[in-house]
């Protein structure tokens, strides 16, 4: 369903549900009652404004009343945001795609605490193109490469490469190394299966069902003090990478959730997740070629030389 409000500053308007009927007289006591922990005059002089605004365009009123429109949309009010002290590097940019490095700590898409940092915000903003829009994810805490589309015309041929798994996707990992590190069970491939639970940061494991994740995990060096492995998931269950090297004794260095789940505290920007999104294969679905993008970054807890 196509917005009636463009983007304005790299973030595009949010669509809200409105039911069509219930307790409420009109659609902005709903919209009181649904964002109780907002001030409820703020948001009443909004609709004085003329800042919430039906399918076509048309402001709506106080006292607009329920059932008058199923959805509306409004701009987000922006949140006071810790600055993210690192940039987006471009990789690569063509009539249909962009490929960048995303940093550490910032995440794909606004959210949250996150609007102007993000990495779709801060894209759309350096390149002027309002339809950019991520073809794929990453979490916040991974580095590494990140493809949206350019154009909503052939954004669905991209987005059909991912959901059919035609995409190679190589990760580079440093953790720890264990006490009784045995190199010579690597290569190995590893497979369990994952869920998630709504309302649950972690995602958990359960061995008593047919696995659904599975990963090639090899190493590329090591020292006294790491492990560098490199990882190519065959699948892309939330979290699968940190869980598989967690399961092995070889949590990613800096991982905050597996296998302990620790307080959450303000980002610490020295201490980044030791994870990477190094490498992309594909067929392009457009023109039949063969395309690989490399990550630029390098994780800065990988053995010297690696």
């Amino acid at each position: 369903m196509a917005s009636p409000l463009p983007v304005r500053d790299g973030v595009g308007a949010t669509r809200l549900h409105v039911p069509l009927t219930g307790e409420w007289p009109t659609v902005s006591a709903y919209m009181v009652a649904r964002f109780f922990h907002l001030d409820a005059e703020r948001l009443l002089v909004r609709f004085d404004r003329g800042e919430i605004v039906a399918r076509d365009g048309s402001p709506l009123r106080r006292d607009t009343p329920l059932g008058a429109e199923e959805f509306v949309w409004y701009y987000r009010e922006p949140p006071v945001e810790r600055d993210i002290p690192f940039e987006v590097q471009l990789r690569h940019q063509d009539r249909d795609l962009v490929v960048v490095d995303k940093p550490h700590f910032l995440p794909t898409t606004p959210g949250g605490k996150f609007l102007q940092n993000s990495a779709l915000v801060r894209l759309r903003n350096l390149l002027g193109i309002p339809e950019l829009t991520p073809i794929h994810r990453l979490d916040r805490a991974t580095a590494g490469l990140l493809m949206f589309s350019a154009r909503p015309d052939t954004r669905g041929a991209y987005q059909l490469m991912f959901e059919n798994r035609k995409v190679q996707k190589v990760y580079e990992a440093v953790s720890d190394r264990p006490s009784n590190w045995s190199p010579e069970v690597f290569p190995l491939v590893y497979r369990n299966h994952i869920v998630k639970h709504r309302g649950e940061v972690r995602v958990q494991v359960d061995d008593s069902r047919e696995p659904n994740a599975e990963t090639l995990i090899e190493v590329l060096s090591s020292d006294e003090h790491v492990v560098h492995t490199l990882l190519r998931p065959h699948s892309g269950k939330m979290h699968q990478l940190r869980v598989h090297l967690a399961s092995l004794g070889l949590g990613i260095r800096n991982d905050g959730f597996y296998p302990t789940l620790l307080p959450e505290e303000p980002d610490d920007f020295s201490r980044p997740l030791q994870l990477l999104a190094r490498e992309l294969h594909f067929t392009d679905p457009l023109s039949g070629e063969a395309r690989m993008f490399v990550s630029g970054l390098r994780l800065q807890d990988a053995p010297s030389g690696a």
